[in-house]
């Protein structure tokens, strides 16, 4: 087992502990979830309501509800072309069968609109649930088993450029016989995966999965398939085990209307990709307050909301992370505030639309939201953390005097190489997208590992003239400490990875 593996399962071990030492001897049913007092088969949260957000987006009244095991049936469908780690372009196309038999759709693009079909892929197989998760709470465990694998090239151009991608035996046995428009087998249950591992195909993300059902106040139903996450490294997507999400799925039947991408996206076929309007271009304009649109998940048993605030006439940035215990983010743990500078740079030469920045942090103010978390951090040497002895529940610290705090994963100074892009939503209200984070949990502090894909979207709240609330700036930049100091450490690595990277918060 990998060292990154181990120290993922560390993590949720820890986090998870105190529940599972007491449901240890008493869980008897398959589907009850190991690590939370849930008192039915569902999780059932209100939506985010902030009291300093009086965007009306945020203020409409969703109730949401996860079923555990989740109900898969339908076609889940994509509302926008999706960005993963690469860069890769693609929407997707999954339809579930009652008799646990599911077909996916996969058809990728050779730009970040999926307006340039490159090649299908048809996935077929069997998906069997497992457990709930005993790492990501609130997720359901599955297993998959591929029968056959198809693909589709669009155009000669796209046969070439994925013949000079694979190995000379992949483009011998198949790519080089494919002919664009016609379907042909990559893989079946009775020939080898060579060539879908060079591809850097995997259905892994099958291996973690959440449904959530959002009933609104006026009216209407959207439900929404969580999938697990992909690694942001291309050598490590084959063999990774998700603990994250990717953007979720809508049903085709109960979506967010209108959604005309959904209707394209639904309508076709491994010979007929959808082809994507051209979304108009919004100029990049931080100004205001940007929150999280719901209870964010991230890899390594991490949840969180995010909020931003941005000051351009300063070039000056202030991030709050809330973080908590459970997928409906209602246990808070502990919350981040961070305030720096930041420059935009060049537009990104490898995804359309979006724009390079560099951020810097002068400032950290930690506050403990319970008592263990409190306890674990009075535990830290003088003069490394704070205020040695003196965390108390809901009193805010300030790491800064101290150079950061390394218990936490937190050393002054430094500085992130990032990726932002705006959008549209269905009701023409802006969305920023940050980068993704790295999976490894490592920090973008060099230009090379900027990101290629982004995280899930902010909505923006307020505009106008509010600024970062520090007053000083102490000049200095956050740089996180590199590897841990012990196993006696291991209890807060959940909390270093989480300041692993200040805009997304990995």
């Amino acid at each position: 087992m990998s060292s990154g593996r181990l120290s993922h399962l560390l993590k949720g071990v820890l986090v998870l502990l105190p529940a599972a030492v007491i449901v240890a001897g008493t869980r008897s049913k398959l589907w009850e979830v190991p690590t939370g007092p849930f008192a039915s088969s569902s999780n059932q949260t209100e939506s985010l309501q902030w009291e300093h957000c009086q965007y009306r987006h945020l203020q409409d009244r969703v109730r949401i509800t996860a079923d555990i095991p989740p109900r898969l049936d339908g076609t889940w469908v994509s509302t926008r072309c999706e960005v993963r780690p690469g860069p890769e372009f693609l929407t997707r196309s999954y339809t579930f069968h009652s008799h646990r038999h599911f077909q996916a759709l996969q058809h990728y693009y050779t730009e970040s609109s999926c307006e340039d079909p490159a090649y299908s892929l048809t996935i077929r197989g069997k998906i069997r649930l497992l457990q709930a998760s005993w790492i990501t709470r609130g997720a359901t465990e599955a297993e998959h088993h591929l029968s056959s694998v198809g693909i589709v090239l669009h155009s000669v151009a796209a046969k070439q450029r994925l013949a000079s991608r694979l190995p000379p035996a992949c483009v011998s046995l198949s790519i080089s016989e494919a002919v664009p428009g016609k379907p042909y087998e990559l893989y079946s249950s009775r020939a080898g995966r060579a060539c879908l591992a060079a591809m850097g195909f995997s259905v892994a993300e099958m291996g973690l999965l959440r449904v959530e059902t959002q009933r609104r106040s006026h009216g209407g139903e959207v439900r929404e398939l969580f999938l697990g996450d992909i690694h942001t490294d291309w050598a490590q997507r084959t063999q990774h085990q998700p603990t994250g999400y990717q953007q979720p799925l809508q049903n085709a039947m109960h979506h967010i209307h209108p959604c005309p991408v959904c209707a394209l996206v639904y309508r076709s076929s491994e010979q007929r990709p959808p082809v994507l309007p051209r979304a108009p271009a919004v100029p990049l304009s931080l100004a205001g307050h940007w929150v999280s649109q719901r209870c964010e998940t991230r890899p390594n048993v991490l949840f969180l909301t995010r909020d931003f605030t941005f000051d351009p006439s300063q070039h000056v940035w202030e991030g709050v992370y809330r973080h908590y215990v459970d997928s409906a983010c209602s246990q808070p743990t502990f919350t981040l505030s961070a305030l720096g500078h930041y420059a935009q740079g060049n537009p990104s030469s490898k995804l359309s639309g979006a724009t390079e920045f560099v951020f810097k942090v002068t400032q950290v103010k930690v506050t403990a939201m319970d008592e263990s978390t409190a306890k674990l951090l009075n535990g830290t040497r003088p003069g490394k953390c704070g205020r040695a002895r003196d965390w108390r529940v809901g009193v805010e610290q300030d790491l800064t005097p101290t150079n950061g705090c390394p218990m936490l994963g937190i050393k002054l100074p430094h500085k992130e190489y990032e990726l932002f892009k705006m959008e549209l939503d269905h009701r023409k209200h802006l969305l920023l997208f940050t980068g993704e984070r790295p999976t490894d949990g490592s920090s973008p502090d060099r230009p090379l590992r900027r990101p290629t894909s982004f995280q899930a979207p902010m909505v923006l709240c307020s505009e106008g003239e509010t600024r970062p609330s520090f007053s000083t700036f102490s000049g200095k930049q956050v740089q996180l400490a590199g590897g841990t100091a012990g196993l006696e450490k291991l209890a807060l690595l959940v909390f270093g990875s989480a300041l692993c990277g200040w805009l997304g918060v990995y």
